[in-house]
């Protein structure tokens, strides 16, 4: 008998069906229990930047339209905890909390069985990588239209070595081919399953990384690798709690800007905004900036309107002026500031005191009398520091305390006013034109200074922002000229700035 050739000679030959998901869904894995940490709390419980490690994870995929749902698992006994950050932040996206499972390769299969099923995008992604970019985000789910695994990874800029049980180098990989992985790991739903199905049969099956599990009993399946980032850090020792903060700071430092005139239009008319400080300098610049965009602004300051700011009957008296005129007050803002150098030793009670009342006592006692205006609009309470708050600096001692004391001051206040829906953030600017640094530092040449109006600008869209509990770096662009015009508008000349 011969084989028949000349039946299927003009059938199309089979190519895979194109991928079609249901829906894309991000899976959050917050198992752990911050041991490493030291903590008696998981670690994806813990507050950076005024928030919990997970709150700000959460808030990355529940931001990108590429996600249609998360699910959470999270740590053994504490499931309640994570569904209250779910709630309080209004997480939509948030489907499902469950509690994760003894070892990895446990919590995912829990994570999809809560999925489902039906074809579907799966994002597995630590908790605890807070700093993970939209634009990653977005790269893992356009590769799965191509691939049906995709990892996230960043160069090593280390030598890698490998080493026996005695601690000595066995091989040195060449390094251009190494990756450092990252999450998240993204896959297709049937892909990721059938990889768990056949590790079933495995007895020595144990997983750490789900793109592992693929590349082991899969062996046929690209994964495809996208780039990660330096900033997408995993919070696991104690050091990371605090790089990871200060990245937060450096991200916040870039205030999203809005597009055009009316946007800020949009946003500023009928708000009231009350700025300390607000004669001249920052102040000034700020508070004709906020008029522009339609603002009800009220500057106060002790050139002016004959107001001190470590007086709590003159900080009510301001407040109260500005309520009355607007029946309402979205924003307080703090300039004011004192600079006086000087050998501690070699100052005088009087100058102390006027530095410490001012520069502290005064956002102290301003921050006392605003809550209660700020909790009926949800505003935002807006301080000031400087580049010395990092390192207290010879000769103004003083100085560089009490702006350190600013910085610790708003990530308190952050935190203890979330609950009323308030938000403090502050602005450090580098080096600024003002009439008090010239006087403390005589002329210095015009183009290594910011610009008062440049700050101002980016204490707009600090205000009109969603940050809170951020220490906001404002810094001069290279090439930059001293005065930097504000969106579409033509720059002007810089004015003459201080802190108030």
């Amino acid at each position: 008998m011969t084989q028949d050739h000349t039946a299927g000679l003009d059938a199309a030959p089979e190519t895979p069906a194109p991928w079609r998901p249901a829906r894309t869904v991000a899976v959050v894995l917050a198992g752990g229990t911050g041991t490493r940490l030291g903590l008696g709390i998981p670690k994806q419980l813990l507050k950076i930047a005024g928030k919990p490690i997970i709150e700000h994870t959460l808030a990355v995929f529940e931001a990108a339209p590429e996600i249609d749902e998360i699910i959470v698992l999270m740590a053994a006994g504490h499931v309640a905890e994570a569904q209250q950050i779910v709630d309080k932040a209004g997480f939509r996206k948030v489907s499902k909390v469950v509690e994760g499972g003894d070892t990895r390769n446990a919590t995912t299969r829990i994570a999809l069985d809560a999925v489902g099923e039906g074809d579907v995008n799966i994002l597995f992604h630590d908790a605890v990588r807070p700093l993970v970019s939209a634009r990653i985000v977005r790269e893992c789910v356009n590769a799965l239209w191509t691939y049906s695994a995709v990892d996230v990874a960043i160069p090593s800029a280390d030598t890698i070595v490998q080493v026996d049980e005695n601690d000595c180098i066995t091989d040195i990989p060449v390094r251009s081919t190494l990756r450092r992985g990252q999450t998240p790991q993204a896959f297709r739903s049937g892909t990721i399953r059938e990889a768990y199905r056949i590790a079933a049969d495995d007895p020595n099956f144990a997983a750490t990384d789900d793109c592992g599990v693929v590349l082991r009993y899969l062996p046929g399946t690209p994964i495809k690798v996208i780039d990660g980032s330096d900033e997408n850090i995993k919070v696991t020792h104690p050091v990371d709690v605090h790089l990871a903060d200060k990245l937060f700071q450096l991200a916040a430092a870039q205030a999203p800007r809005l597009t055009d005139q009316r946007a800020y239009t949009e946003e500023l008319t009928g708000r009231t905004i009350v700025v300390f400080g607000g004669s001249y300098g920052i102040g000034h610049e700020l508070t004709e900036l906020a008029r522009g965009y339609g603002a009800q602004v009220f500057p106060f300051s002790r050139s002016t309107t004959g107001t001190h700011v470590e007086r709590a009957e003159d900080v009510e008296a301001a407040l109260r002026t500005a309520f009355e005129a607007t029946g309402r007050i979205d924003h307080v803002v703090v300039t004011a500031g004192i600079l006086e150098k000087g050998e501690l030793t070699e100052m005088d009670q009087e100058t102390m005191d006027r530095v410490l009342h001012v520069n502290f006592v005064g956002p102290v006692t301003i921050a006392r009398q605003s809550l209660p205006y700020l909790q009926q609009t949800k505003g935002q309470l807006l301080l000031y520091t400087s580049s010395s708050y990092t390192r207290g600096r010879a000769r103004y001692a003083l100085y560089s305390a009490t702006k350190a004391a600013l910085v610790n001051l708003t990530q308190a206040l952050a935190d203890e006013w979330a609950e009323y829906g308030v938000r403090v953030n502050c602005i450090n600017p580098e080096r600024t034109a003002t009439p008090m640094r010239t006087k403390a530092f005589g002329e210095e040449p015009e183009h290594t200074l910011l610009a008062a109006e440049t700050v101002a600008q980016s204490s707009l869209d600090v205000l009109v922002s969603e940050l809170t509990g951020q220490v906001i770096d404002v810094r001069r662009a290279p090439g930059e000229a001293p005065a930097a015009g504000i969106p579409g508008q033509a720059g002007k000349p810089a004015a003459p700035a201080t802190a108030g």
